[in-house]
C-alpha cells in the first residue's frame, strides 16, 4: 500500500525523467521512505536519486549515524552524501530551529532546476505542526502547516508520505525488516514536539481516530485561503515593492478608514516576498503602530531576530543590524584597497588623469572613519557649509546608513564622503575614489 501510494504521488507531482535527492536522516520515516527509492529506482530505472545525511554533531553517536546511513543507502543502490554542519548553541533561536535551518540550507545545495527533494514527513508530523502553531497564536499562514509539494531553492520539495499515519509506516518497516537510527533526542520532552507525540497526539488520536485527516483538511482549507489572499493583494504589492526591496507605504493606504487588515497583510507578504522571518503578532502591531503610522519626520524602528524595520522618505526598509563602526579610524594608502569594517567592503583611493580629488599632502595621513556628528563641510559646487547630517537628508541617506557611509579624511579635515561628494578645499583631478560595497561598485564621487 505504501509503495502503490508512492507511485501514485510521483505520478503527479514529479516531472518525467524524476530527478531526486532524499534527506536521509536514518528515523524511521526516512528509512522507509530510502527503501520505498530503492524499489522505485529498480521499477523506474529512468530516474536518479543521490541521499544527503546532514551530519549536526549534537550526539555522541553522529558519526555512527553516518556510517549506518551510508551501509543504507548502498543496500538500496542509491549514492550518498554526508554533509556537517556547525551549530552555534546557546543563542536564542532554539537547537531544533537552528538544526533545521542548517539542514535545509545544507541540502539547498544539492537542488538544481528540476530536481525534487523528498522529506518523509507524515499525518502524525502535520498534525504536531498544527499543534504548535496553535500555540503560537498563527494565522491561516502557520495553521497551513506542510505542503505535500512547494517550491524549493531552484526546485521541487516533496513530501510523499504526508498523507500516511505513522502506524503505517512501522508496519512496512517491520514487515521488510528494516533497522533504523533512534535518536536519543527524540525522548526528551522539553521539546515541545516530543511532548505532543508522546503526551497528548496519542490521547487526541485515541479520542478521535480521524484527527489526523480532519486537521490535514483544514491546513488544506487555510492554505487555500492564504493563497487567495496573496493572489488578491498580489498586484497591489508588485506596485508597493521598489527594486531595492523597500515598501511603499502610500500603497498601505494608513491614512483610509479600514486600512489596516489589509495593509498587515501586505505587510506579512513584504517579509515573506523578501525573505524575512516573519513577525509575531504583537510586532506586527507594532511596525503598523510605531513605523507605518509614525509621522513623517520621525525616526522610527521595530526590531526582531536579526532584522528591523525602518521609515525613510515614505518607505519601508528591513534593515540587517551591524555592529556599530563609528568608533573605527582606517588608515588609507593611496593606490591599496582599505578593506572597511562592519561588511562594508572596500575603499580604493587611486590616482587617475581626470579624478575628483587632490593628492594628499606629506603631513596629511589619509584616514577613513564613521562619525559624521558636529561636521560641517562644502560640497564641490555649493555655496556655503552645511552641517553633514542637513548633507545625508538632501543626498537621500537613510539616518541608518550615516554612521555606515566612508568618511574621507586628509589629517583631521574631511576631504570627501564615499559615493556623495568631495569637500570643495580637496578639489583636484589626481585622484578617484571609488567604494566596493556589496559586490558593487559605487563609483567615485557624486559632484
Amino acid at each position: 500500500m505504501l509503495y502503490t501510494s508512492l507511485e501514485a504521488c510521483f505520478a503527479v507531482a514529479v516531472e518525467k525523467p524524476a530527478r531526486f535527492v532524499l534527506a536521509l536522516s536514518g528515523g524511521l520515516d526516512s528509512r522507509v521512505l530510502l527503501h520505498l527509492m530503492g524499489r522505485y529506482l529498480q521499477a523506474h530505472p529512468e530516474a536518479s536519486c543521490k541521499a544527503v545525511h546532514v551530519h549536526h554533531g549534537l550526539s555522541p553517536n553522529a558519526d555512527l549515524w553516518a556510517e549506518r546511513c551510508a551501509d543504507w543507502a548502498a543496500e538500496a543502490g542509491i549514492s550518498i552524501e554526508v554533509e556537517r554542519v556547525s551549530l552555534i548553541l546557546g543563542k536564542r533561536m532554539s537547537v531544533e530551529q537552528q538544526a533545521r535551518d542548517a539542514r535545509y540550507a545544507a541540502l539547498r545545495d544539492y537542488i538544481t532546476p528540476g530536481t525534487v527533494l523528498l522529506t518523509a514527513q507524515h499525518a502524525d508530523d502535520q498534525l504536531e505542526t498544527v499543534l504548535l502553531a496553535l500555540k503560537r497564536g498563527s494565522g491561516p499562514a502557520g495553521l497551513s502547516a506542510m505542503p505535500q509539494r512547494m517550491a524549493f531553492a531552484s526546485g521541487w520539495l516533496l513530501r510523499p508520505l504526508l498523507d500516511q499515519p505513522r502506524i503505517v509506516i512501522e508496519q512496512y518497516a517491520n514487515e521488510h525488516r528494516l533497522d533504523w537510527i533512534e535518536d536519543e533526542s527524540n525522548s526528551d520532552e522539553r521539546y515541545d514536539r516530543n511532548f505532543l507525540r508522546h503526551q497528548i497526539t496519542p490521547l487526541l488520536n485515541s479520542r478521535w481516530p480521524g484527527i489526523r485527516k480532519a486537521v490535514a483538511r483544514s491546513a488544506v482549507l487555510c492554505g487555500e485561503q492564504e493563497a487567495l489572499l496573496q493572489e488578491l493583494l498580489a498586484e497591489q504589492l508588485s506596485q508597493a515593492i521598489s527594486a531595492d526591496q523597500s515598501l511603499g507605504i502610500t500603497h498601505l493606504n494608513p491614512d483610509q478608514p479600514g486600512s489596516e487588515r489589509r495593509g498587515k497583510a501586505l505587510l506579512r507578504f513584504w517579509f515573506a516576498a523578501i525573505g524575512v522571518k516573519m513577525p509575531s503578532q504583537a510586532q506586527l502591531e507594532q511596525v503598523w503602530h510605531s513605523v507605518v503610522l509614525a509621522k513623517p519626520d520621525a525616526n522610527p524602528k521595530v526590531c526582531w531576530g536579526d532584522a528591523e524595520v525602518r521609515r525613510f522618505r515614505q518607505r519601508l526598509y528591513v534593515v540587517q543590524p551591524w555592529p556599530d563602526a563609528s568608533g573605527s579610524i582606517l588608515p588609507v594608502s593611496v593606490n591599496q584597497h582599505c578593506h572597511l569594517p562592519s561588511s562594508l567592503g572596500s575603499l580604493l583611493l587611486a590616482e587617475s588623469e581626470d579624478g575628483h580629488l587632490r593628492l594628499p599632502l606629506y603631513n596629511e595621513p589619509v584616514s577613513v572613519r564613521f562619525e559624521p556628528a558636529g561636521l560641517e563641510v562644502q560640497p564641490v559646487g555649493r555655496v556655503g557649509k552645511r552641517k553633514l547630517k542637513k548633507l545625508f537628508q538632501e543626498y537621500g541617506v537613510p539616518s541608518w546608513q550615516r554612521r555606515r557611509t566612508p568618511l574621507i579624511f586628509y589629517g583631521e579635515e574631511l576631504a570627501a564622503v564615499a559615493g556623495l561628494f568631495v569637500v570643495e578645499a580637496f578639489a583636484g583631478k589626481d585622484c578617484d575614489l571609488t567604494w566596493h560595497y556589496e559586490q558593487e561598485k559605487v563609483h567615485n564621487i557624486m559632484t
